[in-house]
């Protein structure tokens, strides 16, 4: 069975009921289940759309290397201290455009997702990014696609040892002085300083459940009250979702996911965000490098970055 969130585990026995039905009978309860989760899809919270986020069965950044990217080739490692997974990096064809690729990586299973530290980024993974958009920017002069699903960053004693601060300054730096077109599309979590590393970027689009945020609702709710219980407060004071960050021109624009969530048809959604890039990408390669460059640092000189 799917595994459900907090606010859809009332249709759990007519999930489990739909286990021994055949025929008919599964077509029509199937009916009613998704008639009952477009009304509770109606009325999400901002906290409901981080479970949204969240979900394990998202599509993620391999997810869209796969299906649309050819002849992808991984970039790995920072060349000083070693390879973190839990970035993915490299370059490909996307619809006969060369393009580098650079994205979270959280892991489906459970394997994968000790691999990769769950998305959350070390130093090795904050230089392999700022290594990826030298390569892309000055060797072979693609534009760059950034796909950011990231609970944050790494944060540890052994992070502090290898300079997780200077380290992150790296990817924005890179960013910054990049002479190539720069998309940044969040399909799940936009945590705090792990987004900030992938965001620098002349365009930034949302999957419409996605949220970026400064910092979690539970560490706020934790640094603020002392209550990781009052998250939800904190998710909605913080003005996180995709509509609220559009409302403050923060953002570009909004992908739509299928209305009950991108888990439950990754497909379509992929389709969907394949279609948004194109666009994106056509207006994007009109413009002079120099210009989209000039305005990428106006725009995040106004953000105090």
């Amino acid at each position: 069975m799917m595994t459900l969130l907090s606010f859809e585990r009332e249709l759990a026995p007519l999930y489990k009921e739909l286990e021994g039905k055949t025929g008919l009978e599964k077509k029509e309860l199937k009916n009613v289940i998704e008639e009952r989760l477009k009304v509770i899809y109606k009325s999400l919270t901002p906290y409901n759309i981080v479970e949204v986020a969240r979900h394990p069965d998202r599509p993620q950044t391999l997810d869209y290397i796969k299906e649309l990217l050819t002849n992808f080739v991984e970039i790995k490692g920072d060349r000083i201290s070693g390879e973190d997974r839990s970035i993915i990096a490299g370059i490909g064809k996307f619809n006969g455009l060369s393009l580098t690729v650079i994205g979270s990586n959280k892991g489906h299973t459970i394997i994968e997702r000790l691999k990769s530290n769950s998305g959350m980024i070390g130093p090795s993974g904050f230089r392999k990014i700022a290594r990826a958009v030298d390569i892309a920017s000055n060797t072979f002069k693609t534009p760059i696609l950034t796909f950011i699903d990231t609970p944050g960053a790494r944060v540890s004693p052994e992070t502090e040892k290898e300079g997780s601060v200077a380290a992150l300054s790296e990817p924005i730096k890179a960013f910054l002085r990049a002479k190539v077109p720069v998309l940044s599309v969040v399909i799940g979590e936009g945590g705090s300083l792990g987004a900030l590393s992938l965001l620098v970027s002349d365009r930034i689009l949302m999957l419409s459940y996605s949220y970026l945020s400064v910092i979690s609702p539970e560490v706020g709710a934790s640094v603020l009250f002392k209550d990781r219980s009052m998250k939800k407060d904190i998710a909605k004071a913080s003005k996180i979702t995709s509509e609220e960050l559009l409302s403050f021109n923060v953002i570009n624009g909004i992908i739509e996911e299928p209305f009950t969530g991108a888990h439950r048809n990754p497909e379509l959604t992929i389709q969907t965000v394949k279609e948004a890039l194109q666009k994106e990408f056509e207006l994007l390669l009109k413009e002079p490098s120099g210009n989209l460059l000039k305005r990428r640092v106006e725009k995040f000189e106004k953000f105090k970055i």
